[in-house]
């Protein structure tokens, strides 16, 4: 037994055990890099996997979600508590992948896709409910390929409304887009997602 083995990382195991998220805020208001630690701890993961499900690629989730936490580093002293941390990290993290997708070049919303279409018949209800056409006929990786098929524009819209379940009005401000449009590019995104799981469904069945 090596008792002296007693590392860094179980002594901040520990730490992050006794310090509540809310006193690991102040502290890493203060410049304490251990709160930020346990902050980083705690919702790295959830951080990863939005940005992950925004861009479907590892590579660009991993550097995004870096600078989702650079970014959280600089700007954690402008946090006031008005909302919960983990929505006001949140909400961060995905300005910080909307950012990146412009910058590629790749449009969240097209300008041109201001139509009120397809408000009607849009489920109402969240992604993975019964009442989507989709249901009842896919399975967890089927869908994760499909949604990472979807073009940029699409796929953030579906991830922010049918994922994240921000309302229409709330992506609107975050996108900076209309109502009807991001209600229109859901409603596409969704019918494209259809079109591409009864191909996927279709080339699964010749392959039996």
């Amino acid at each position: 037994m090596r008792p002296e083995k007693k590392t860094l990382t179980d002594r901040r195991q520990r730490r992050g055990d006794e310090l509540s998220e809310a006193a690991a805020i102040e502290r890493a208001k203060q410049g304490d890099a251990e709160a930020f630690q346990v902050l980083y701890d705690m919702h790295k993961r959830r951080v990863y996997s939005l940005c992950l499900r925004m861009t479907a690629n590892t590579a660009e989730a991993e550097d995004l979600a870096q600078e989702a936490f650079l970014q959280l580093y600089r700007k954690i002293a402008t946090f006031r508590g008005e909302s919960a941390f983990s929505t006001w990290l949140h909400r961060l993290s995905v300005n910080v992948v909307l950012m990146h997708l412009r910058k590629k070049g790749l449009p969240v919303v097209s300008l041109e896709e201001t139509t009120q279409g397809g408000d009607d018949d849009s489920p109402k209800k969240d992604f993975g409910t019964e009442d989507v056409a989709l249901a009842g006929s896919i399975d967890r990786l089927h869908l994760q390929k499909a949604v990472e098929s979807l073009p940029p524009g699409y796929r953030s819209i579906f991830v922010l409304h049918d994922v994240e379940g921000y309302e229409h009005n709330e992506i609107a401000k975050i996108v900076g887009c209309s109502i009807g449009n991001s209600k229109s590019q859901l409603h596409k995104a969704r019918m494209k997602l259809r079109d591409l799981l009864k191909l996927q469904r279709a080339e699964k069945a010749g392959k039996a």
